[in-house]
């Protein structure tokens, strides 16, 4: 049984095989008995988080912890408002509330506050938040995700690559009316130079 657990940039959350690079959570949101989703979130934490970590072993859906998702990589959880966790991922949080400080003008930022900036960035309502560019395209820093015409897109050396569930693929089509994706003191964090982990066909 598929389960309804794989996160794209948009936030949505779908049923598909692809697994992707990382897991995370956003507190508990399905029925354990029945392994159905039964709302988007829980909590204000929404986490990227490593697929093994000190070789813990979870059944999927099982318990009431938490409700594992799975992310194509680091840049599409971070679209779709996600930051790295503190616990099992410890020196890139680290490293993500730095430049979350540096690029935002901030110190001293407890993990709370930074949540409680991106829950505003990431939702509109009970939809995904979209963003307008600060910039053109090509002056977006690396690894900022857009939205064109119901298509998500990475940003990478100024160029976008189209974004699927199973990876990157050249984007050829002219893109018009493009928005953010990714929360907008994220992509500030992006340009203070922290650097997301990608899915390996984002460099071929």
């Amino acid at each position: 049984m598929t389960l309804q657990n794989r996160v794209g940039p948009t936030g949505q959350i779908v049923a598909t095989p692809h697994r992707g690079l990382f897991t995370g959570n956003r507190g508990i949101i399905h029925a354990p008995r029945t392994k159905t989703l039964t709302r988007r979130w829980s909590s204000k934490a929404w986490l990227v988080c490593l697929l093994e970590f000190q070789n813990r072993r979870r059944d999927v859906w099982s318990g009431r912890h938490w409700s594992e998702l799975f992310f194509l990589d680091e840049a599409t959880a971070l679209a779709a408002g996600h930051r790295p966790c503190f616990h099992c991922r410890r020196d890139d949080a680290n490293a993500f509330r730095a430049a979350w400080q540096e690029g935002n003008g901030v110190t001293n930022i407890r993990a709370s506050e930074m949540d409680a900036v991106l829950h505003r960035e990431r939702i509109e309502g009970r939809a995904k938040r979209l963003h307008p560019l600060p910039s053109a395209i090509d002056r977006l820093p690396d690894d900022v995700m857009i939205e064109a015409a119901g298509r998500a897109y990475l940003v990478t050396c100024g160029k976008p690559l189209f974004w699927s569930w199973a990876g990157y693929s050249a984007a050829n089509e002219p893109l018009s009316g493009a928005k953010m994706l990714t929360p907008p003191s994220t992509v500030r964090a992006l340009r203070a130079g922290y650097c997301p982990v990608l899915h390996p066909s984002a460099h071929s």
